[in-house]
């Protein structure tokens, strides 16, 4: 198991990334590296990331070069810029339909297999959206560096956008360093109290982090909210669970009771926790908590806050905008001492014991609802999909809470099987587990899907960003409009007539990505 607390290579897009975009070249007198590269590249080394090529190059399909006029090429190119571990090439055009042209996710794998490491252990820096459409789709975080043939709706749809590839390093090993303690703990702690209000998927992205403090604490105690408390059931490091609604952090609050308060309050003093760490959305302030842990003679207290805390936190963290929520929660445990053990990968996971069984057979899940309106798909978009889907001969189910059988039965109407309202989280865990693919908006079960390593077409609204709250380290395709005026509104509600940014989405679009995250076997 690897040492690097995220990242073990780096993944490279060649023209337009590395050296200058000359179309079909074959002349290796032709090579002009990009500024900086060699540089960042040198970066990248000396902090022991390997290195690799990942290129399209239909020139060879074509007739417009010779494999040994590419190879010169790439010799020229580690002449100019240092050794690379691996070189990928695609030598086919589109019309081959070959499952190594990015944006297929082959030449991901391929590389990953070369360097000896995990695709969700990679990070792919491109130009375009195919370079970032081939990353997620193989679990590898994708880096997009805009040049002037890069259309605005990649740059709008990609997770994570640099200037350029040296601002592309930069990031890459900062969010290597913001994971790693820099002062680890000599010994284990007593009893740590760690919060993590809101919904299931809040509570699910913020499984690493716990899992960090678990690794380091004799014991964890979980304060989340009602809506948290099934996601809270399914997390390992966890060995009590109090649930509390909390009135700054609950989108429906009921007024503030001050007798509520005074015995939240009493509770947490009860807990007798040596320190307490709370974590919070990138919009959401811990500092109403905070003041309630100091009353009850919380030691220490750690949480991210942009706000002057005064005397309420004793570890202030900041994390800048566009992080991951998984990587966020984890910094915050670094900055408070605590790290993932070196067999745990920095990924979403569930207990061993809280997944029950799939449905059996071989299926793709539709999942209609959110927790949030304006994050679900219209349900006549997802029953065209599922016919889409019915119609290209997979089963489908279609699977919701049990407050949305109406939906789902209208939504499976279109030949699906009606799910809904049949299984608690537990259970959806597992027929998510189960299936080849799962088809979801922005919501709880899409971070379900990450934490038992379903592949997932992510319709998504892009009134929060998609970096932050895309699924995490598992193979997926993004589908919508990802530049609708909707976008970073955080709006829970559709603030837009007709909900365009997910009534758009293409059910033929939906079939092919379900083709291209799990093709069929054989």
């Amino acid at each position: 198991m690897s040492t690097s607390p995220l990242y073990d290579a780096v993944l490279l897009d060649r023209d337009g990334t590395l050296v200058e975009d000359v179309p079909y070249n074959g002349d290796p007198e032709k090579v002009r590296p990009l500024p900086g590269v060699r540089e960042a590249l040198d970066r990248l080394r000396a902090a022991g990331l390997r290195l690799g090529v990942v290129t399209n190059q239909s020139g060879l399909a074509r007739g417009y070069f010779t494999a040994g006029q590419m190879h010169a090429v790439h010799a020229r190119i580690e002449e100019l810029l240092g050794p690379f571990d691996d070189w990928q090439v695609c030598p086919h055009d589109d019309e081959d339909r070959c499952s190594c042209r990015k944006p297929a996710p082959g030449m991901v794998y391929a590389a990953a297999r070369a360097l000896r490491t995990d695709p969700r252990r990679c990070v792919l820096v491109g130009d375009i959206g195919r370079d970032v459409t081939a990353a997620l789709a193989a679990g590898a975080t994708g880096v997009l560096v805009p040049t002037p043939v890069t259309r605005p709706e990649e740059i709008a749809a990609a997770p994570h956008v640099a200037r350029d590839l040296p601002a592309a390093v930069e990031e890459i090993l900062r969010r290597q360093n913001a994971v790693r303690p820099t002062t680890p703990r000599a010994e284990p702690t007593g009893t740590v109290l760690v919060v993590r209000s809101d919904s299931a998927g809040d509570v699910l992205v913020t499984g690493p982090a716990i899992r960090a403090v678990a690794a380091g604490a004799h014991r964890v105690v979980l304060l989340c909210g009602p809506r948290g408390r099934a996601a809270a059931e399914l997390l390992p490091g966890i060995d009590e669970i109090i649930e509390w609604p909390l009135p700054w952090i609950d989108g429906d609050p009921e007024p503030v009771d001050p007798a509520d308060m005074s015995r939240l309050t009493e509770r947490l003093a009860q807990v007798d926790a040596d320190e307490a760490i709370i974590f919070t959305s990138f919009h959401q302030s811990p500092l109403p908590l905070a003041l309630l842990l100091r009353v009850a003679g919380a030691p220490r207290i750690s949480a991210v806050s942009d706000d002057y805390p005064g005397s309420l936190l004793d570890v202030r963290h900041r994390v800048p905008v566009g992080v991951p929520e998984p990587e966020r929660a984890l910094s915050l445990a670094a900055a408070a001492g605590f790290a993932l053990p070196h067999h745990d990968e920095p990924m979403l996971r569930l207990r061993d014991d809280a997944v029950a069984g799939g449905d059996g057979g071989d299926y793709v899940v539709v999942h209609p609802g959110a927790s949030v309106p304006a994050r679900a798909c219209p349900p006549q978009r997802c029953a065209d999909i599922v016919a889409a889907l019915t119609a290209a001969a997979h089963r489908v189910l279609v699977t919701g809470g049990p407050g949305e059988r109406e939906l789902t039965a209208r939504v499976a109407a279109a030949g699906g099987e009606d799910f809904g309202g049949r299984t608690d989280l537990a259970g959806l865990a597992g027929i998510i587990a189960g299936a080849r693919c799962l088809v979801v908006g922005n919501t709880g079960p899409a971070h379900l899907a990450a934490a038992v390593g379903t592949p997932v077409v992510s319709l998504f609204a892009p009134t929060v960003p998609y970096g932050q709250w895309g699924p995490y380290r598992v193979p997926a395709i993004r589908l919508g409009d990802a530049g609708a005026p909707c976008r970073d509104t955080r709006a829970a509600r559709c603030p837009v007539p007709d909900h365009p940014c997910l009534a758009g989405v293409d059910p033929g679009q939906v079939v092919a990505a379900v083709g291209l995250l799990a093709p069929p076997p054989g």
